[in-house]
């Protein structure tokens, strides 16, 4: 059992790009749809849970399941085999940055990746939001988030205000790089562990962590590196928050990373193992269960908001709408048993030879 959540979210750390709502979808086809290993309400129960705590939601996502399937062994194995494959792409190509590589042909490939993420995140919302959306009052509440978070409220606040009216409805009021030494990269450690005990939402939110501490309070970075130490994290498949890897490596080389890897990654872990039993317990409470409704229900909609937002910055030419109708085809009929790993494949080698295809026959030439 152990060795298939290993191989699985291997697997998935390897090919899951697109950000945590794209991680979580993926998570969704392979756990619930294709291998049946929970229900669809309780993902959602799980999907809620991970909003509540900080940390990076697709990772703690990862090891909600792994606990689920097998206990806290499950829990670890699940976590470290999801963000072990991100952790190593993410240093290599850290490394080949600063050595001058270029990556043309790395962001050639995983270019038609991005306009299948749309596809799937769009089926997730579909699919999660007939478990979520039950009611009009969990459907008044997915539409008041949605509003709330697209304009601007962050995703911790919506999700906490998504909870609260659904707990209310129960009440029926509602229907430069340091020395590299032991002491000199201790504080890094501790910069990210802190970062990581506290970093709600999504990993991009990390960005804001980074920009205040690390580039205006501790002048460890210029804000040129850290453009490129996110530009890296979002080539790489796997968490956003392995972006620190970068950060650490630009900082404090080797060392650097994997100190500052551990350092935001370890909280989740904690808050995990001691979050994931309570869970169905409170799903057994009146209250408890209505501010979980409204949680999910606030969870759809930023899933729903992401969708949109990831869906305008890359549906910008024929390509990528060619990419974003094959993958709906494929998650829809299904044909060939295609999984959510295979889909990220078969969308990088279209979007490739789509590339490709441009550059001898561009579309100006038809």
């Amino acid at each position: 059992m152990l060795r298939e959540l290993g191989i699985l979210f291997f697997k998935l750390g390897l090919t899951a790009f697109g950000g945590p709502a794209a991680h979580i979808a993926m998570m969704e086809f392979e756990i619930v749809e294709k291998r049946k290993w929970m229900t669809r309400d309780h993902f959602m129960d799980l999907i809620g849970a991970t909003n509540l705590i900080p940390g990076p939601n697709s990772t703690e996502m990862a090891m909600h399941i792994g606990h689920e399937r097998a206990g806290w062994p499950g829990l670890f194995a699940a976590g470290l085999s999801f963000i072990f494959p991100a952790f190593a792409l993410t240093l290599l190509v850290s490394y080949l940055y600063v050595q001058g590589a270029e990556f043309a042909l790395f962001e050639q490939v995983t270019w038609g990746i991005k306009p299948a993420m749309v596809a799937v995140i769009a089926f997730a919302v579909w699919k999660l939001g007939k478990n979520a959306i039950t009611s009009y009052t969990t459907g008044a509440i997915a539409v008041i988030a949605f509003i709330f978070v697209a304009n601007g409220l962050s995703e911790v606040s919506v999700i906490l205000i998504s909870g609260v009216f659904g707990l209310l409805s129960r009440f029926k009021l509602f229907n430069t790089r340091l020395n590299s030494s032991l002491l000199a990269i201790l504080p890094l450690f501790w910069e990210f562990l802190r970062i990581g005990a506290v970093l709600y939402g999504s990993g991009y939110v990390l960005i804001a962590f980074l920009e205040g501490r690390f580039v205006d309070e501790l002048g460890w970075l210029s804000s040129a590196q850290l453009l490129d130490a996110i530009a890296i994290g979002q080539l790489t498949p796997g968490p956003v928050l392995t972006t620190a890897t970068t950060v650490g490596y630009f900082i404090a080389g080797f060392p650097g990373a994997i100190l500052a890897t551990l350092g935001i990654f370890l909280p989740s872990f904690f808050f995990v193992l001691a979050l994931n039993p309570i869970i169905p317990k409170l799903r057994h409470n009146t209250y408890a269960s209505g501010f979980l409704d409204g949680v999910n229900a606030g969870a759809i909609a930023i899933f729903l908001y992401v969708a949109y937002v990831l869906g305008k910055q890359v549906l910008v030419n024929w390509q990528a709408g060619v990419i974003l109708v094959v993958a709906a085809l494929l998650m829809w009929k299904k044909p060939f048993g295609v999984g959510a790993i295979g889909l990220i494949v078969i969308s990088a080698a279209l979007g490739f030879g789509l590339v490709a295809l441009n550059t001898y026959f561009p579309l100006s030439a038809f």
